[in-house]
């Protein structure tokens, strides 16, 4: 009677098979994490310097990345693109690097991109079938997130601003500074987003 071995032999075809699938995987999240910070950071590069903050399209971008790559891709680009800037790298707004950037006045802002990115992708769960309907519930999402990350970018102002010594800063001041100005605009740069986002949202692999 011919012996059987109790451990099975892995052929070598085989074992490249089964980590091929593994491997493509990890390149395709690789792939649409970088093309979502590679989005953000070039939509950051285009700028209209007026206010105490400059007008780009990041919130577009970062509303899009959110809607379009979900929570873990979209979370992942965000966090990729500030450590990016943190070390040194020009990803932020006027080619802008570094700590003192991302800690600065305006700095709760780029962090209270997070909200923006996360909130309308946990609304992207929600199932709606319908075009429209489902750009609503984005565009919903993203207004959400706007406004937590207008709270957090303006709280984080004024403790700066007020922590510096200079004449204290009401909240309605800031207000009128960080966020009035640019409301309208956002508004804007987030139902592109939602629109773009449903349009293009059948070519991103889940």
């Amino acid at each position: 009677m011919k012996e059987t071995s109790p451990i099975k032999e892995l052929s070598p075809v085989k074992g490249r098979a089964e980590k091929r699938p593994f491997a493509r995987l990890a390149a395709r999240e690789i792939a649409y994490i970088a093309l979502g910070v590679a989005l953000i950071t070039v939509c950051a590069w285009i700028t209209v310097p007026v206010f105490a903050i400059p007008f780009t399209l990041q919130t577009f971008a970062v509303a899009a990345v959110g809607a379009l790559l979900g929570m873990r891709r979209g979370t992942a680009a965000i966090i990729v693109y500030v450590l990016m800037g943190l070390v040194g790298v020009p990803v932020f707004a006027g080619f802008k690097s570094g700590a003192a950037a991302l800690l600065g006045p305006t700095g709760g802002y780029l962090l209270g991109f997070a909200f923006l990115a996360l909130i309308p992708a946990l609304f992207k769960r929600i199932p709606v079938k319908n075009a429209w309907g489902r750009a609503a519930l984005l565009y919903g999402g993203m207004l959400l997130g706007l406004f937590t990350c207008y709270a957090f970018g303006t709280a984080w102002f004024l403790l700066v601003y007020n922590g510096g010594g200079a004449d204290p800063m009401g909240l309605g001041a800031a207000l009128m500074m960080c966020v009035v100005p640019y409301l309208i605009p956002d508004f804007i740069k987030t139902a592109v987003a939602a629109l773009l986002s449903v349009r293009l949202e059948k070519y991103v692999r889940p």
